[in-house]
């Protein structure tokens, strides 16, 4: 019987991932609220186990691997935070791990998953297909190939992101009008649906991509999945950088109430933003929601708003470029 994302799902992942994934902060700042005339709380994934909410989904599916598929082991493609999730989630629970990386994959990200015990296989983003790679591999070793969104058991450990958000946002009598998220392949923010679906009907979910890999809002705004040829110049959002929303996650994310756009000159400032008020690490890719917020794309004022503060792997050349004002856009 095949298997399908579900709030039940979510709470399933809940139970199998505690105890190995981090319960995250949901942090709340006075400066940020003052400057956006409403209350902000921010969840951050940042201080997750491997640096990025990644782990949530790939310890969710590969805890239920069998003893013998262990012995084989797991293949994964991905840009840097599923890739880092997948090789500390495969050294968790003793198995081994393939990584199809792009061979522009920040700095921080391979050394990450090497550290965590992976093997890299580098590509190139512009002429080969990670998924026929990492297909391949998987035939040819035996391996179980762990998607980074386009699985149900990674999407429902996603999801628990937003069970989270709605549990600790009720511990401090928070009643969330809307919830920002960043939006590639879509696992993270169809996971994070399925929950507020069930739990937080009421709160708008928005969506927020990098203006030039913007598939997701094209999807949506053609009422089908479609995949188009990004520019040939990278995003510093590395993170968000997928050619089309994912299979599964599609038709759940139909549901979002609009998705948001953000230039790479306005992630580097809710980077700075980040470290010089909020005291945190973001990576651009993880503050595109935060990104949308300073820069007056969602509304904020007397409302309170979520805001998913995805991941903190960031190369370090890169964010003191950022931190010192010396990035361009």
């Amino acid at each position: 019987m095949t298997h399908t994302a579900s709030f039940d799902g979510v709470l399933d992942a809940a139970r199998q991932i505690a105890g190995a994934a981090v319960r995250t902060p949901l942090i709340e700042s006075p400066a940020l609220n003052e400057r956006l005339g409403g209350r902000v709380l921010l969840k951050a994934e940042t201080l997750q186990r491997a640096g990025a909410f990644k782990f949530r989904g790939a310890y969710n599916r590969i805890s239920r691997l069998t003893e013998e598929e262990k012995t084989r082991g797991v293949v994964a493609y991905s840009s840097g935070n599923h890739a880092q999730a997948v090789a500390a989630a495969a050294r968790m629970v003793g198995t081994s791990a393939v990584i199809v990386m792009p061979a522009d994959s920040p700095k921080v990200k391979v050394e990450g998953v090497i550290e965590f015990g992976g093997e890299v296989r580098f590509y190139d983003r512009y002429t080969e297909s990670r998924e026929a790679i990492g297909e391949e591999i998987a035939a040819t070793r035996g391996s179980v190939l762990v998607r980074p969104f386009d699985d149900p058991f990674v999407i429902e450990g996603q999801g628990t992101t937003g069970l989270e958000i709605v549990e600790q946002a009720g511990a401090v009598g928070a009643d969330l009008d809307q919830l920002l998220c960043g939006a590639s392949g879509g696992g993270l923010i169809a996971g994070i649906n399925l929950s507020m679906a069930a739990r937080s009907p009421s709160t708008r979910v928005i969506g927020v991509e990098p203006r030039e890999y913007n598939d997701t809002e094209l999807s949506l705004a053609a009422g089908e999945r479609l995949t188009y040829a990004p520019p040939q110049s990278p995003s510093i959002c590395d993170a968000l950088m997928s050619d089309r929303p994912g299979e599964l996650t599609f038709p759940i994310n139909r549901r979002l109430d609009r998705v948001v756009t953000v230039t790479d000159a306005e992630a580097a400032e809710a980077v700075r933003y980040a470290f010089r008020t909020l005291k945190l690490v973001v990576e651009p890719g993880g503050a595109v929601s935060l990104a949308a917020l300073l820069a007056g794309k969602v509304e904020t004022a007397g409302l309170t708003t979520a805001v998913v503060l995805s991941g903190g792997n960031i190369d370090l050349s890169l964010f003191a470029e950022i931190i010192e004002g010396r990035f361009a856009g």
